[in-house]
């Protein structure tokens, strides 16, 4: 691989990020589906909509422990007189009545039960007392209830053929209760995108080697990895590699190989080792972009290699976090058939003053909270793009416009959120 020319790596057209994500999602395709069992789908983007086979609660359904009783019986029920109703049988959850309820008896019955048919009311437990009248069991109650009191009703939460979830919806504690209610064992999901994740750079050592000097730990590859699981992917490790192009392009070629999308972290800036640089040129490959109009992570570039995305975003951690954020996701979500690739953004005020002069726009790892009503987003630190502690607390990104002076605390600004 013949390395770029010093000169050539200044010759950089920048890219507004909106173009830069338009020119990624263009080349980007939702994944085949796959079937997984309901245990294993948590997480996971539904490729169709669900429909409800039967109705939900299947049969009626007691809202308490109590006596399953017909209403009209305890109208004239008081305290100082109360109903007496002979008790027919004791009904667990589970068992199916043996007898309907006539005109004065009445069931006992457990939370969950199913009512007899005749009942159409369950008196609470704490409502009634019981005696025994010639080795029958009864039961005085001493107070009126409506028809349909503590009784769940044949599809009174889901109708039958009612939409239970739909595409693209994804898998949480509370659509797995309602998928298993239902009888879907198995779901048909989006397939997890496979992303290989690759470090540039001779300082690097491994998170578990003791620091020597000139070198820092890869703090970026195990980052990347947990943001493309928070968007639904899996990521691949393919290590690090120094400062050399030609370990760096056998690297990727392995990656493409067996994943749908690469990112890499380092060496896409214009030093003298910035070796992602001459993987990008390389005639395999087609270069989408090599610099965008915004800080940090201006030297982020993309490409396209074996009709497959890599990535190239920043070393710097800050600039990293960014760069996947605005670039990566919504490749992800394009992967996974998500209608609304990009991040959402809403209007906040600035918590407070930030000073910089901008020539391109700039994005800023921020927290947001609300006060009096009222959405505020604050920085979380310095503005370094070197900077890993601002990343903590970032739940979303400030926008702010070139700007020939800084932007006064309360002024309303753009943000995008993260999570």
């Amino acid at each position: 691989m013949q390395p770029v020319d010093s000169l050539d790596r200044f010759r950089r057209t920048a890219l507004q990020p909106e173009d830069a994500q338009k020119l990624i999602l263009e080349r980007i395709h939702p994944l085949p589906a796959e079937q997984v069992p309901l245990a294993d789908a948590w997480g996971r983007r539904l490729s169709e909509a669900l429909i409800a086979p039967h109705p939900f609660p299947p049969f009626r359904r007691s809202g308490m422990d109590g006596y399953a009783v017909r209403s009209v019986d305890l109208e004239q029920s008081t305290i100082a007189s109360p109903a007496e109703l002979r008790v027919l049988e004791s009904l667990p959850s589970g068992v199916v009545p043996k007898y309907p309820v006539g005109s004065g008896q009445a069931t006992r019955i457990m939370t969950g039960g199913m009512v007899p048919e005749g009942a159409d009311a369950v008196v609470m437990l704490e409502m009634t007392s019981t005696l025994t009248r010639d080795g029958q069991p009864y039961v005085q109650i001493g107070k009126s209830i409506p028809q349909g009191s503590n009784v769940a009703d044949i599809g009174c939460e889901i109708e039958q053929g009612a939409l239970l979830l739909t595409e693209g919806k994804v898998i949480g504690a509370g659509e797995t209760g309602l998928l298993a209610s239902c009888g879907y064992a198995k779901v048909t999901v989006s397939k997890k995108p496979r992303v290989a994740i690759l470090s540039t750079g001779s300082e690097l050592l491994e998170v578990d080697e003791s620091l020597v000097p000139a070198k820092i730990r890869n703090s970026n590859a195990p980052m990347l990895a947990a943001l493309v699981r928070e968007c639904g992917g899996e990521p691949i490790m393919l290590g690090k590699v120094p400062d050399d192009a030609e370990a760096a392009q056998a690297l990727v070629r392995q990656g493409l190989q067996t994943c749908d999308m690469l990112l890499t972290s380092g060496g896409v800036s214009v030093g003298d080792y910035d070796v992602m640089v001459d993987v990008l040129a390389a005639p395999e490959v087609e270069l989408l972009f090599n610099k965008i109009a915004m800080r940090p992570g201006s030297p982020t570039s993309a490409a396209i290699a074996g009709n497959k995305l890599l990535l190239a975003l920043s070393g710097n951690p800050g600039a990293c976090f960014v760069g996947f954020h605005l670039f990566a996701a919504p490749a992800l979500r394009a992967m996974l058939g998500v209608r609304r690739q990009t991040t959402a953004s809403f209007k906040a005020y600035l918590g407070e003053h930030f000073p910089k002069v901008n020539a391109y726009r700039r994005f800023i790892r921020a927290r947001t909270e609300l006060r009096d009503g009222t959405v505020w987003v604050t920085p979380t630190g310095d503005d370094k793009s070197s900077l890993m502690t601002t990343i903590v607390d970032a739940d979303c990104l400030i926008e702010i416009p070139p700007l020939k002076e800084g932007l006064e605390k309360g002024h309303l600004v753009t943000a995008w959120r993260l999570k």
